[in-house]
């Protein structure tokens, strides 16, 4: 019994390397397959950041986006004029005309 057992391994040692070779020579023109790829480059969105300018007319869409600055001696920034008042958009401070949109002055933040 022990001799019929050592036989079957001995045979298995033996077969399995045939029958992996026989099996890929089997598959030999599917062995060296086609890939088609398809690749897609998305363009970086560059964000360019506003330069204000002096006399400067914002719309009215750009003046809705601003935060209003009320307590502007928190920021040491002087008290507006009459018919103006400082607005901060991202770390810059400009002081606005409230009914023309004009730019007077402009702090640039730390």
């Amino acid at each position: 019994m022990k001799k019929f057992f050592a036989l079957l391994l001995a045979g298995t040692f033996l077969i399995a390397p045939m029958t992996a070779q026989a099996r890929d020579g089997h598959r030999g023109p599917d062995r060296h397959r086609h890939v088609e790829r398809s690749v897609k480059i998305e363009k970086k969105v560059v964000v360019h950041k506003h330069r204000w300018s002096k006399g400067h007319r914002m719309s009215a869409s750009e003046r809705r986006r601003m935060a209003r600055v009320s307590d502007y001696r928190r920021y040491r920034l002087s008290a507006p004029p009459r018919g103006h008042q400082w607005v901060k958009v991202d770390n810059d401070f400009l002081l606005v005309g409230i009914t023309s949109g004009v730019i007077a002055s402009i702090l640039a933040g730390r």
